[in-house]
Formats: structure tokens, C-alpha cells, sequence
């Protein structure tokens, strides 16, 4: 028998080459199987081909490796039908590991054919020698060949199957798997080989017209590995363009469920909006319909929001929305819906039956809000109001619900607050003209309807005339004369108080002036201040401009804050009350008595006088708690030497008794009710307003007497 030789370089190729295509088989089985449609067809193709080439390489590489002693060559034809069976058997591995699933009756199958695709190719290859007399096998070697090549290809189809879709490590993973399956296919070619027996006096058909040996190891070489790299580098950029692609496409799932989000969610408290809640609410009239049931609407208006707002700034504000948001979501049951229409409204559509249910609900969400609350190093309290609408008709509409609700929230603020009422037909009739004030004033100023009427202050010893208050009216052109109690609340909700703060500064300035040209020096008038207009950043510019616009002294001007207004923000308000003191502004504590002021803060503020509540003075009586109270405002007074001034005064009974306390002022319907400047101008140019008490009553205060009209409440 001839002996054969191999050239070691030429099987450390064929090697590479089967590693190489290993690989990329594994990498083209997850190409074909994480595509889908046309696309799947030509991965199937294509990576047929460059796996084929990459099998039949390394199979004709290790023959060219082995050499006789006698000149060598290969039939062309027979050559290429090796290529052809390669190419087959790579397309049925393919085709297999691209299967949902890959069961061990179809494993087996499938390892025996692609095995005897394999020997075919390897077999056919071997008979492109055409060696005459034949190749003569030696049959264990070749059964040991035959059986490699199946449990080869069982192993190849079973990693390729399992490693045919991307993870973290696969790269790593599949290149180890390649290195077994090259060792596979290389074990199975060199038995075949040493399978493969030569007589002495063999010689080979194709020596002179086949294919040379010279130069086609390197071409092959060249060859298999271009087409691999080929592949390879296909398959790197659309795994790449596919895995950008997928980030691409999950960022924009991702985008549109949160714009999706955002479209029916509040942006601050991530509860649902008006859009998501109307629909809610329709599904919920339509299940309400089917099944014969009733459920409520909640209203909610959170009663103070503002004064925080405009006190702490926006920031605590939407802090503060946040935490009422998370309790009212707390406080109800996962089946109920809870919205935000915007601001610091509020909607819970509640699964109730009756309305005792409702009213349940509504008492623990009040109990709930009202709970202090500590934000950004800040103490505030806020409470709500709550309407309820009770669906039990099946005409009732969506849009009719929220009114109804809307209109009950209303009226409970109109109760006093911080409590709930139930919706009444009535009720619209108040909403509907609501409505229609908050059209009307939002001209008020522009159509010149909002007016001042001023209210005298006299000293309570000398029964002189020192000033007045200036009192905010509106005269409707249908409604007449309308007091700030019944527009102002408006005015805030809809963002017009500053303004109106404003033009009432500017007009009091006007008339101060006017008054003084008269000949009326010694007066001074006082302008009451919002919380909303005191925390605005332009008050102290805007007090200053009409000061200097109208040429006035600036003692001539008191500003008057609440007590609770000053207390909200201490050293805020310091820094602002101390810049209008330094102008020279007079500072008025309003209502004092009626919040929970600190001695503390209050002896450092800059003010020249206490004005003490009407509600003390109303029910005064010797006997009383309210006398008592008085007693301590003015002796608390007295000794931060600040002026005391009693507002409400109604009965000479009241008179003669804050006289006798030590007041420095009044101010009441017994002494002048607020009148147009111009009429207080007439009355006082008749003569002097206020008379003395008989001089032979020295043991009792001077009694003011009003020469002016009967007072009316307004």
C-alpha cells in the first residue's frame, strides 16, 4: 500500500477553516431565526451557502494537505458535486435549528441525515481522485467515521438550536461551541482519511487534466475565508443595525407610553386628568345603566391653597398638591377613580350605594386633608370642600354630573367650609349666576365699575375726624352695589387680585391727594392688603411710584395686613413691613386677635397700630369674655406703645366702654358708615360731624353723636 504524508500547515488551515465555519454557522442559525418573512429566506440562503463553503474547505483543504508518491489530482465535476451535497446539508441544519422546537426524535433524524450528508461530501470528494485500481476503505474505520459524522451533526444541531438566539455571553459561548464542533467535523475527516487505503500500483486518473494541487490549497484558502469573513461581517452589521433598530424601537414604546401617559395623566400628582376621567365616568354611567346602580361624584376645592401658594411660593405649593393627591388616593378604594382637573381641584368618582356612602367617603377625605402638613422646612394646613352628585338617572350625562358636583362644592364653601353638601337643583341657579359675576368682573376694572367708599375714624377722646378706611365696592351696571365679600373670593380664583390690590393703592393715593388740596392735611386712609397683594414682589415698588406720582407724604398712607397674613411667614413678613416702615408707610395689624400670633415676631414688626376685630366688639358686654379680651389687646398694645383702634363700633354702649379701656380710635356704623368721598366731603363741609357730651358730665368719656345719616348695614 502507498503511504500518504500531510503537509502540517495545510491541516492547521483546514483546522481554522472549520473553526471558522463553525462559528459562523452558529451565528448565521441565529441570524435565520431571529428573522422573519422574506428576510428569513435569504439568511437561510446565504448563510447555506457560507456555511457549505466553510465545511467543504476544511474537507478539501485536509485532502490537499495529504500527499502520495505519485502525482495527484481532481475531477472538477465530482469536485463540485461535493460542494453542491455541503451546501444541501447545511441548508437542512439551518432549517432544523430554525424550528420552534427541536424534539429528540427530530434531533435524531435530523443528525443522521445531515451525517450522511456529510459522509457524502466527504466521500465524494474522496472520489475526485479517481485513483485506478479504486480507494479501498478499511470498514471499521469507516463505521467509526460514519457514526462520528452523525454524532457530529447531532451535536452541531442541537448547540446551534440552543445557541441560535442572542444573549450577554454568546459571543464567547457560541466560539467555544465552535471550537467542539470544528474538533467534531476535523475527527470525522481524518478518520474518513485513515480510512482510505492505496495499492502499490495506484496512480490517479486526474494527475494531468484535473484539478492542480499546486496553487488550489492557497486559492481555497483565500476563498473560504473571504466568504466567511464576508458573512461574518454581514451578520455583525445586521445584528448591530438590529440591535439598534430594537433600542430604537423599544425608546419609542417607551416614548409613546409616556406621552400616552401624559396625554390622560396630571404631570404633578400622576393621577388621571380631565380626559382620562371623563371616560371613566362614562364607563361608569353606562355600567351604572346595565346594571341598575348608583354611584357619586366627589368635588373637591381645597380651602386655603392659595394663601400657601402665595405665602411659601409655588414650589411648596406643588409640594403640597403632591401630598393631598397621595392622601385622597390613600383614603379611597382601589376601584374608585381619583383625578385632578387642575389647580387644586379634585375629582373621586366613588362605587357607592346609598348616599350615606358618600357622605362616609366625603367626611374621611375632609378628616384626611385637614392633617397638618410639613413641607420643604415649612408648617401649613389646608382643608377642602366637598360636593357630591349622586347618579340615579339614566338621562343623567357626564358633563351634567361634574356641574351638579361642582356646583354642591360651592355651595359647601359657601357654608363655611372644610365641610360637604349634597347637590340640589337650586344650587344651579346660584352656579349659573356665579358664573356670570366672574364674566362681569373680569371688566369690572376695564369698564372703570369698581369704586371706594370710605369709613371715618374719629378719636376716641376728642371725637376729631383722623382719616378713613378705604372699602372696595363694585357698582354693577344690573346688580348695583356689591360688597368685596361677595367678589374678592372671585377675584382670587381667577388671578385679578393683584390688580385690583393696585388700582385700590392708586385710587386711595388719588384721593388722598385730592382731599389735601381741599384743605384736609391731617387725614390719613387706610388700604386693606391681601395676603396675595403683601406677598407679590412688585407691592413695595408699586406703593412707592404712587406715592411719588401723586406727591404724598407717605405717613398719610396705612397699610393694613391681617394678623394671620404677618404671622404666615415671620421673617418675610418682617423684611417686607420693614422696607415700607423705612419709606415711611404706616403699618396696621388688621383683625388682630383672630389668629395665633407670637409675641415674639410681633414686637419686631414695624407697626403703628392694632386694629382689634369687630368680632369682639359686637357681642361686648362688661360681663364678657370678649371685654377681657380687649382688655389684653390694648394692654398688650400700650405696651409695645402701638395705637389701638376698635373697628365695629355699633351702640354708645360700645363707645363709652373701648373709651374707657384706653382706645386711641373707632370706627363703626355708630360713628360713619362708608360712604363716596364725595359725600363724606359734604357732610364734613355742613359742619363738624361729631359733637362733645355736655361738659357737666366730666365722669364719663365724650359721646360722639353722628350728624350723618342713619348707618345701614352693607
Amino acid at each position: 500500500m502507498l503511504v500518504g504524508s500531510y503537509n502540517i500547515w495545510l491541516v492547521l488551515a483546514s483546522l481554522l477553516i472549520a473553526m471558522l465555519g463553525s462559528y459562523t454557522a452558529l451565528d448565521m442559525a441565529g441570524r435565520v431565526a431571529e428573522t422573519q418573512g422574506q428576510s428569513a429566506r435569504w439568511w437561510l440562503v446565504g448563510g447555506s451557502v457560507a456555511m457549505g463553503i466553510g465545511i467543504w474547505s476544511m474537507h478539501f483543504l485536509g485532502m490537499l494537505a495529504f500527499s502520495l508518491p505519485v502525482p495527484m489530482g481532481y475531477d472538477p465535476a465530482i469536485t463540485f458535486l461535493s460542494l453542491l451535497i455541503a451546501v444541501a446539508s447545511s441548508a437542512f441544519a439551518l432549517w432544523m435549528v430554525c424550528q420552534s422546537a427541536l424534539s429528540r426524535p427530530r434531533l435524531c433524524v435530523g443528525a443522521l441525515l445531515m451525517g450522511a450528508g456529510v459522509c457524502s461530501m466527504h466521500y465524494t470528494g474522496m472520489a475526485a481522485m479517481r485513483m485506478t485500481p479504486g480507494i479501498r476503505y478499511i470498514p471499521s474505520l469507516f463505521l467509526l467515521s460514519v457514526v462520528i459524522a452523525i454524532a457530529a451533526s447531532g451535536a452541531a444541531l442541537w448547540i446551534a438550536f440552543h445557541l441560535r438566539l442572542g444573549s450577554s455571553k454568546v459571543t464567547f459561548v457560541r466560539a467555544g461551541a465552535a471550537v467542539v464542533m470544528c474538533i467534531a467535523i476535523a475527527g470525522m475527516h481524518y478518520t474518513g482519511m485513515a480510512a482510505a487505503q492505496f495499492p502499490l500500483n495506484s496512480t490517479c486518473k486526474m494527475a494531468k487534466t484535473g484539478l492542480s494541487t499546486g496553487w488550489l490549497a492557497l486559492l481555497i484558502i483565500i476563498f473560504a475565508l473571504a466568504v466567511l469573513s464576508i458573512a461574518l461581517i454581514i451578520s455583525m452589521l445586521d445584528s448591530r443595525l438590529k440591535s439598534r433598530t430594537a433600542v430604537l424601537k423599544s425608546s419609542l414604546a417607551h416614548a409613546h407610553d409616556e406621552l400616552q401617559f401624559l396625554a390622560l395623566h396630571d404631570g404633578l400628582t400622576k393621577l388621571p386628568n380631565r380626559i382620562l376621567l371623563e371616560d371613566r365616568l362614562d364607563q361608569e354611567i353606562e355600567n351604572a345603566k346595565r346594571n341598575k346602580k348608583s354611584f357619586s361624584v366627589l368635588f373637591l376645592d381645597l380651602d386655603g391653597f392659595k394663601q400657601v401658594n402665595d405665602a411659601f411660593g409655588h414650589e411648596v405649593g406643588d409640594l403640597l398638591l403632591v401630598e393631598v393627591a397621595q392622601r385622597i388616593r390613600a383614603a379611597t378604594r382601589a376601584r374608585d377613580t381619583v383625578a385632578r382637573l387642575g389647580g387644586d381641584e379634585f375629582v373621586v368618582l366613588a362605587d357607592t350605594e346609598e348616599p350615606t356612602d358618600a357622605a362616609s367617603v366625603a367626611t374621611k377625605l375632609i378628616a384626611t386633608v385637614q392633617q397638618p402638613y410639613v413641607l420643604a422646612g415649612h408648617e401649613c394646613q389646608v382643608t377642602t370642600s366637598v360636593g357630591i352628585a349622586i347618579y340615579s338617572r339614566d338621562e343623567m350625562r357626564r358633563q351634567q354630573l361634574l356641574k351638579n358636583a361642582d356646583a354642591a362644592m360651592y355651595h359647601a364653601k359657601a357654608l363655611g367650609r372644610n365641610t360637604y353638601c349634597f347637590f340640589d337643583v337650586s344650587m344651579n341657579e346660584d352656579a349659573q349666576k356665579k358664573l356670570e359675576m366672574l364674566h362681569d368682573l373680569r371688566w369690572a376694572l376695564e369698564r372703570r365699575e369698581l369704586v371706594l367708599h370710605y369709613q371715618p375714624k374719629f378719636d376716641a377722646r376728642t371725637g376729631n375726624m383722623l382719616g378713613a378706611e378705604a372699602l372696595i365696592r363694585w357698582k354693577h351696571p344690573t346688580r348695583g352695589l356689591i360688597p368685596p365679600g361677595d367678589f374678592i373670593p372671585l377675584a382670587e380664583k381667577i388671578g385679578l387680585i393683584v390688580l385690583i390690590g393696585e388700582w385700590t393703592v392708586q385710587e386711595a393715593c388719588r384721593q388722598i391727594a385730592e382731599w389735601r388740596a381741599a384743605g384736609y392735611c391731617e387725614w390719613t386712609v387706610a388700604v386693606n392688603l391681601s395676603a396675595v397683594q403683601f406677598n407679590h414682589p412688585g407691592l413695595i415698588e408699586m406703593v412707592r411710584d404712587n406715592l411719588e406720582r401723586y406727591d404724598l407724604d407717605p405717613g398719610c398712607l396705612v397699610l393694613e395686613i391681617t394678623e394671620s397674613t404677618a404671622m404666615r411667614d415671620p421673617d418675610a413678613s418682617l423684611a417686607i413691613l420693614r422696607i415700607l416702615h423705612h419709606m415711611g408707610v404706616r403699618i396696621s395689624i388688621d383683625d388682630f386677635g383672630t389668629g395665633y400670633s407670637s409675641l415674639l415676631y410681633l414686637k419686631r414688626l414695624p407697626a403703628g397700630e392694632l386694629k382689634i376685630d369687630r368680632g369682639f366688639v359686637r357681642e361686648l358686654s362688661h360681663e364678657s369674655d370678649d371685654a377681657a379680651i380687649i382688655s389684653a389687646i390694648i394692654a398688650l398694645g400700650r405696651s409695645l406703645n402701638l395705637e389701638i383702634v376698635a373697628e365695629g363700633v355699633e351702640t354708645v354702649a360700645q363707645q363709652e366702654f373701648l373709651t374707657n379701656l384706653g382706645c386711641n380710635s373707632l370706627q363703626g356704623f355708630l360713628l360713619g358708615k362708608p360712604m363716596p368721598p364725595d359725600e363724606l366731603i359734604a357732610t364734613v363741609s355742613r359742619g363738624q360731624i361729631f359733637e362733645k357730651a355736655q361738659e357737666s358730665q366730666p365722669s364719663r368719656p365724650p359721646r360722639l353723636v353722628a350728624q350723618i345719616p342713619v348707618p345701614y348695614h352693607l
